[in-house]
């Protein structure tokens, strides 16, 4: 792999990518290998920040505003379907 790749941007998010050359396409946090429905599902079953801290070695707290902004759009749009 190229040493200055780079995975692709998801929207017009910083934090946020979706390349599939990075965990198969799957929605991840830039700079790490950690995708987005793994902070989701930890979130659902109490783990803290702290908790993904000591878990996963940290990631920007700032892409959690981002990860919610997505999770928004994703139900607004499953709304949109079933109406």
């Amino acid at each position: 792999m190229n040493p200055n790749w780079q995975p692709k941007p998801y929207k017009n998010y910083k934090y946020l990518v979706k390349d599939p050359a990075l965990l198969g396409g799957s929605l991840a946090i830039r700079g790490t290998r950690l995708p987005v429905w793994q902070i989701l599902e930890g979130l659902a079953n109490g783990m803290t920040l702290k908790d993904f801290d000591e878990s996963f070695g940290g990631f920007p707290k700032e892409a959690l505003t981002e990860i919610f902004q997505v999770a928004k759009e994703l139900v607004e749009e499953n709304d949109d379907l079933a109406a």
